[in-house]
């Protein structure tokens, strides 16, 4: 019943991030512009990503064996960017940085969760799961730094500006620009140690194929 449960799921998610891909593309190639990722995918991105938190209650019951913190970690920080930034700030949605998250996301999610469906059935092929362990590399970084970090600092002056979330941050000794501030600073740490976990992954996984061949 979990592997049935875990295929629908993942193939749920690979589908609808091939969606938001061939929107995001079909966008491009009409308006030869990087302004209209949000539009076109913004809203089905926000639902992928928001349901994507199973993600973490799947690791915390023992369905998956991926560690629950790190599964946290990286939800958490996608969907702070995603939902209290990109959503909320209408001025920064048209930026290229959005442009260049949401493909690297989708490329990167569309070969993650196709991976995991065909793993669920046992029918994963070897160059699958080397896609899936060799692409972070390039999409990873691209996302992050290009992507989110860019974007988190041209949404500074707005936040700061508007004074975003002050009725929940007046009541904290710091304001929502200086908690954005922090995680700017924070986020190549945070992101170093998810991409070393990844590199890590990678020499078990192509590791054992490698040794499987011999």
């Amino acid at each position: 019943m979990s592997k049935l449960y875990l295929l629908a799921y993942n193939s749920l998610q690979a589908f609808g991030w091939a969606l938001s891909l061939s929107r995001i593309a079909s966008d491009f190639i009409s308006t030869k512009s990087f302004n209209g990722a949000y539009a076109s995918a913004g809203d089905l991105i926000c639902l992928l990503q928001t349901l994507a938190f199973m993600e973490v209650i799947h690791s915390a019951i023992g369905l998956v064996p991926s560690g629950v913190l790190l599964s946290f970690m990286q939800w958490g920080g996608r969907t702070h960017f995603l939902l209290a930034i990109v959503r909320q700030i209408v001025e920064v949605q048209e930026l290229p940085s959005v442009f260049i998250t949401f493909v690297a996301w989708s490329m990167s999610e569309v070969i993650r969760y196709f991976h995991y469906a065909s793993t669920s059935m046992g029918i994963c092929p070897s160059w699958l799961t080397y896609l899936r362990y060799t692409a972070f590399i390039v999409l990873y970084p691209i996302g992050v730094a290009p992507g989110e970090m860019w974007l988190m600092y041209q949404a500074l002056p707005f936040i700061t500006r508007r004074k975003l979330y002050a009725n929940v941050f007046d009541h904290l000794p710091f304001s929502y620009s200086s908690f954005v501030k922090a995680v700017l600073v924070c986020y190549p740490f945070l992101w170093l140690k998810l991409y070393l976990h990844l590199f890590k992954q990678r020499q078990k996984k192509l590791g054992k194929s490698h040794k499987k061949k011999h």
